[in-house]
């Protein structure tokens, strides 16, 4: 009895310890894990159990520029005439392939043994090259081949896209052709491409390939004959045509190749020599690499709400480099949504079930990220210091900075890009760089914007005012005199100056390719270089001479004047601050004093003494007094800023232009041209349209009164004219070049004058 007692009470005391044990661990507190606000949605996703099917390699060898390169540069220096030994395909093989490839296809596919030097040559240099691009088109193939049946267009044609980008959505050409099927950017927008700053739809797999198919058709219907078609695509149907004509009258390709530009004669053989390699790769123990992903995997979602791509990779836990794949057309990275035209994301088809199943949560997520941002100034801002922080004693200015990334191995200008906030635009820019790819080991330049602390220290400051009918500037209340603390400001000055380079003659190089490159003319390289005819020896080094425009930046000390002190008053009438918009005019692009002096009917020598400048020169976007506010001479009442209008003055490209010279025969810098017509090189097309100036169009309506001691005078709504009289030696040109942004068609059209000459005294109207 006593046992069983003592053995009861153990139990009792041991199992008192071990609840008393789960109590304790019970009410211990676990710590609160706090988590962002892009984790807390991604865990209320409903996923997919697939698996991605494409991984980052995959990613780099699509936009891999290696083979473009290679196979762009082996078809512009073909030789067909230059025999290739390769014992592997004997001459009579060939021929019995190629008769029996001629037999099923709409091509004239004949041996001759130019074709055969090109096919051996491609098999013994390229093979590696084609066992990747037979994996890559495992993707584009389908895409191409359902735009092609569409427009009834041979299916072969698919092959085209290899010779033009080797499957490279981001392929651009050394004359801007771009895409797949490298549209160049006039042949783009005539076939219905978008082409704005957000989106390149000559990159895009699907419009591009439609686009192409339609120009096909157009060229079948002119030439009837797809080997034409094919050499039309490549240099135009206008250099086909004049090869018939030289030819007497011949429709065979092959018969014509000779008057042909030298790049497309070896075109059409490059398109038929990558056809029989696909055809017979197996025979030829041509392995294609692993496609891992295929067109059919993947699919579209509507976008709702513009999104950048690293916000979806967030979202989707999809590599940026991924996106960039699947969507080449998107230039910034960034999917835009317009109100009158519908963009398109692809994804991997189990990316698509994650985004539709989560959309509201994604979209709310992209806003509330939109509502953390800045505003109202962009944090793109460069060197400028918010004027309200200075105005209102703030502490701090978004100021720009510029830094250094040094390219390491596996970088690519995306992930550089996202790491700074820039964009791969800017990127390209600041380093002038053209292609796509980051080179390995360089110092890549990099402006980013900061927010820094302000050396403005608070004072109270009052605005100067004019009085009304007196010559005395007061201030309506007491002001305190600020403490002598020195105000800095930092302007950029724009210039132009000439740059001397040294250009070196390579192989295959002439005198109008090289002008055309630099935007120079011929007879300048003639000049420079005491060349007394346009052959040039290879490797000497021609001496370049170009206008190009400089940017410095200038750190200026804010003068005292500036913050205008007076003496306390009592009685005196109050009138309106000294600081209004119409008291100071920004120079645009195309001013000069005489316009800017005219516009607001003030003298020029009145421009120069409140401005103090020495001479007429002025510099863009620097702010000019047009009232003479120190002295408080004129009164200026109820001013108002004139409505202004950018317009852009229109040049159509005549045969013999290049860059260089239409710049001189308009008062421009190279730069500007490219840069008001989004080129990225300085090759032009005859017949284009090229904006030339922009010049500033004063809109009147409610006229600007001007209260003298004696009179009103009211300017009314009209163009502002100036007039010329013609003195001895003038020529059109040489007064074309007077007016900044006036041509000789101008100044002929204003003036009635069908030829080019001129009578001393002649009196000439110039528009401005």
């Amino acid at each position: 009895m006593n046992l069983k007692n003592t053995t009861l009470s153990i139990f009792l005391l041991v199992s008192g310890c071990i609840f008393a044990q789960d109590s304790a661990q019970n009410n211990f507190s676990k710590p609160v894990v706090k988590i962002s606000y892009l984790d807390s949605i991604k865990g209320t996703f409903k996923k997919d159990n697939l698996a991605s099917c494409v991984d980052s390699l995959w990613m780099k060898e699509l936009t891999n520029l290696d083979i473009y390169n290679d196979l762009s540069e082996d078809i512009k220096n073909i030789k067909l005439d230059q025999k290739v030994d390769y014992a592997e395909l004997p001459t009579e093989l060939l021929k019995k392939r190629l008769a029996e490839m001629d037999a099923k296809s709409p091509f004239k596919i004949e041996y001759n043994p130019g074709l055969e030097n090109i096919i051996k040559s491609f098999l013994k240099n390229r093979k590696k090259s084609y066992e990747r691009l037979m994996a890559i088109s495992e993707y584009y193939f389908p895409i191409f081949e359902e735009a092609l049946a569409k427009q009834n267009v041979p299916l072969e044609i698919k092959y085209l896209a290899i010779v033009e980008s080797a499957l490279n959505p981001k392929a651009v050409s050394r004359v801007g052709a771009t895409g797949l099927w490298q549209f160049m950017y006039q042949t783009g927008k005539q076939y219905n491409l978008g082409i704005d700053s957000y989106v390149d739809e000559r990159s895009d797999p699907l419009k591009a390939s439609e686009a192409a198919a339609q120009y096909m058709t157009n060229m079948y219907k002119i030439f009837g004959d797809w080997d034409l078609v094919l050499a039309s695509y490549n240099s135009g149907p206008g250099n086909v045509a004049k090869a018939i004509r030289r030819s007497g009258g011949q429709q065979n390709y092959w018969n014509i190749r000779k008057y042909l530009p030298q790049e497309t004669a070896g075109y059409v053989p490059a398109f038929l020599a990558t056809m029989y390699i696909y055809e017979y790769h197996k025979e030829h123990g041509i392995v294609p690499n692993r496609a891992i992903v295929k067109h059919f995997a993947t699919d579209t979602v509507m976008m709702k709400k513009q999104m950048s791509f690293k916000q979806i990779s967030d979202l989707l836990d999809i590599p940026v480099a991924q996106l960039q794949m699947l969507n080449p057309s998107y230039k910034l990275n960034v999917v835009p949504t317009y109100t009158d035209k519908p963009h398109f994301l692809r994804l991997p088809l189990e990316k698509i079930a994650v985004f539709t199943s989560n959309e509201d949560k994604i979209y709310a997520y992209v806003q509330h990220e939109d509502n953390q941002r800045e505003k109202p100034y962009s944090s793109r801002l460069r060197g400028l210091v918010s004027r309200d922080s200075l105005r209102n004693g703030g502490d701090s200015a978004i100021v720009s900075r510029t830094k250094y990334h040094k390219v390491k191995r596996g970088d690519n200008l995306s992930e550089i890009a996202n790491a700074y906030n820039v964009s791969i635009s800017e990127i390209k820019r600041w380093n002038k760089l053209k292609g796509n790819s980051a080179p390995l080991g360089r110092n890549l330049k990099i402006v980013t914007s900061e927010r820094v602390a302000s050396n403005v220290k608070k004072e109270k400051i009052e605005k100067v005012a004019i009085v009304k009918d007196t010559t005395t500037a007061i201030a309506s209340t007491e002001t305190v005199q600020p403490k002598a603390s020195k105000v800095y400001k930092e302007e950029k000055v724009v210039s132009f100056k000439d740059v001397t380079k040294f250009h070196k003659v390579k192989k295959g190089d002439n005198l109008g390719e090289i002008s055309e490159k630099y935007g120079v003319t011929v007879a300048e390289i003639k000049k420079w270089n005491n060349l007394k005819s346009n052959n040039v020896a290879f490797g000497k080094n021609l001496k370049i001479v170009s206008n190009e425009r400089v940017v410095s930046t200038v750190r200026k000390e804010v003068k005292g004047e500036n913050f205008a002190v007076a003496e306390k008053t009592k009685k005196e009438p109050i009138a309106e601050t000294a600081d209004k918009p119409s008291d100071f005019y920004v120079v645009q692009a195309g001013d000069n004093l005489g316009a800017i002096a005219r516009k607001y009917n003030v003298s020029v020598e009145d421009l120069k003494k409140w401005n103090n400048l020495s001479d007429t020169q002025i510099q863009l976007q620097s702010k000019l007094k047009i009232a003479d506010i120190k002295n408080g001479i004129e009164d200026v009442a109820n001013v108002e800023t004139p409505k202004t209008e950018v317009k852009s003055v229109e040049y159509t490209v005549q045969k013999g232009d290049n860059l260089g010279s239409i710049a001189k025969k308009n008062g421009v810098a190279v730069s500007d041209l490219k840069e008001w017509n989004d080129l990225s090189d300085n090759s032009i097309q005859l017949g284009a349209t090229l904006i030339v100036n922009k010049k500033l169009v004063v809109d009147n309506d409610n006229a600007v009164a001007e209260k003298t001691s004696k009179k009103d005078r009211q300017v009314s709504k009209k163009e502002v004219e100036d007039h010329y009289f013609v003195k001895k030696g003038d020529s059109l040109f040489s007064i074309a070049k007077k007016y900044p942004g006036v041509t000789i068609s101008d100044i002929k059209k204003w003036n009635g004058i069908s030829g080019n000459e001129l009578k001393p005294g002649m009196k000439l109207k110039i528009n401005g």
